[in-house]
C-alpha cells in the first residue's frame, strides 16, 4: 500500500501514460506536429527566396521594353512592393520555425519533468520538487497523519 488517496494514485498512474480525453483516449504531448510546422515555415521561407528570383528574371528587360511607357515605372513598383513584403514574410516564416521548434522541446521537458515529479513522489523522494502528493503542506507520506 502506498498511503496515497485515490485520486492521487490516479495522478500518478496517468502520468505514465497521459491525461484522459474528453471523448476517451488519452492525451499526451507530441511534438511531431510543432516540428513538422516548423519544418512547413522553413520551407516557406526558402520558397519566398527563390520567388524573389524569378521575380528578377521576370523583370530583365523591362526597362528597354517599356521606354516611355509608364508601365514600366508600375511594374517596377509593383515589383519592389511585392518584394518587400516576400522578405517581411521570409523572416516571419524563419522566425517561426525556430519558435515553432521551442514549443515542441519546451513542452516535452515540461512533460518529462512533471513524470519524473510524479515518479519521485512514489519512491518518496518528492521533497524539494514542490510537485506531488501533499506538496507545500506538510501532508503526504509520512507527514504526520
Amino acid at each position: 500500500m502506498t498511503g496515497y488517496s485515490d485520486s492521487w494514485q490516479q495522478l500518478i498512474d496517468m502520468a505514465g501514460g497521459g491525461v484522459p480525453a474528453p471523448h476517451g483516449g488519452r492525451l499526451k504531448h507530441n511534438g511531431g506536429p510543432w516540428t513538422r510546422a516548423a519544418g512547413a515555415a522553413e520551407a516557406l521561407r526558402t520558397d519566398m527566396g527563390q520567388v524573389k528570383g524569378d521575380f528578377g528574371a521576370a523583370h530583365e528587360g523591362l526597362a528597354s521594353g517599356t521606354a516611355g511607357l509608364r508601365a514600366g515605372a508600375v511594374l517596377r513598383t509593383v515589383r519592389t512592393s511585392w518584394e518587400r513584403r516576400i522578405e517581411t514574410a521570409a523572416r516571419e516564416c524563419g522566425s517561426l520555425a525556430g519558435k515553432l521548434r521551442a514549443v515542441a522541446k519546451d513542452q516535452g521537458e515540461v512533460e518529462a519533468a512533471i513524470r519524473s515529479s510524479f515518479r519521485s513522489s512514489l519512491t518518496g523522494s518528492s521533497a524539494g520538487t514542490g510537485v506531488g502528493p501533499g506538496a507545500g503542506s506538510g501532508v503526504g507520506v509520512g507527514g504526520g497523519r
